[in-house]
This record gives C-alpha cells, sequence and structure tokens, in this order.
C-alpha cells in the first residue's frame, strides 16, 4: 500500500467552488479499483488549508488515477486562481 499526502491552500474567494469541484473528486477516486481510501481534511488552524490523505493499492493504481477524466479535470480547476500556493504532495510507501 502507498499513502500520499497532498496539501493545498485555497484562495478564500474560491472556496466554496473548491469544496464543490473536489466532493466530484473525492467520490470519483473512491471507487476507483486501486484506492483504499480517499479523504479530505481542513487544519483547524488554517482556514482554507486542506489535506488530502489517500492510500493506494500499488503505484499501478495511483498512475490510472493521475490518468483519470476527474483526476486531469481537477488539477486543471485548481490551477486556476483555486490555489494560492502549488500543491505539495509527499508519498510514503507502506512498511
Amino acid at each position: 500500500m502507498i499513502t500520499i499526502q497532498a496539501h493545498m491552500k485555497v484562495n478564500p474567494a474560491k472556496r466554496e467552488e473548491f469544496l464543490e469541484k473536489v466532493q466530484e473528486l473525492i467520490t470519483h477516486s473512491q471507487a476507483e479499483e486501486g484506492n483504499v481510501s480517499y479523504q479530505l481534511f481542513e487544519d483547524s488552524f488554517s482556514p482554507n488549508s486542506f489535506a488530502m490523505l489517500e492510500e493506494w493499492k500499488d503505484e499501478t493504481a495511483i498512475q490510472l488515477h493521475n490518468q483519470s477524466a476527474h483526476f486531469v479535470s481537477f488539477i486543471k480547476f485548481a490551477k486556476d486562481g483555486v490555489l494560492i500556493e502549488p500543491l505539495q504532495a509527499k508519498t510514503f510507501p507502506s512498511v
């Protein structure tokens, strides 16, 4: 299993639009064959700072996810003034 932490800082003016679009991403990602878990959390001390915690069966599942229409669409959306900093992602292989 592989875990990914993706951190996002959202433009406050785009918060509601982000929350709508990210729900679509979560729903479709959770339905993917190799997905174990896909959850979004907001930092309680830093409004509009979010972390997506993902667990995937293997590298192939991640590659398929990264090529999926819902993921590609979300990344394009996020780069269009929604995120105020580039998305920061870290990958952790299971031990």
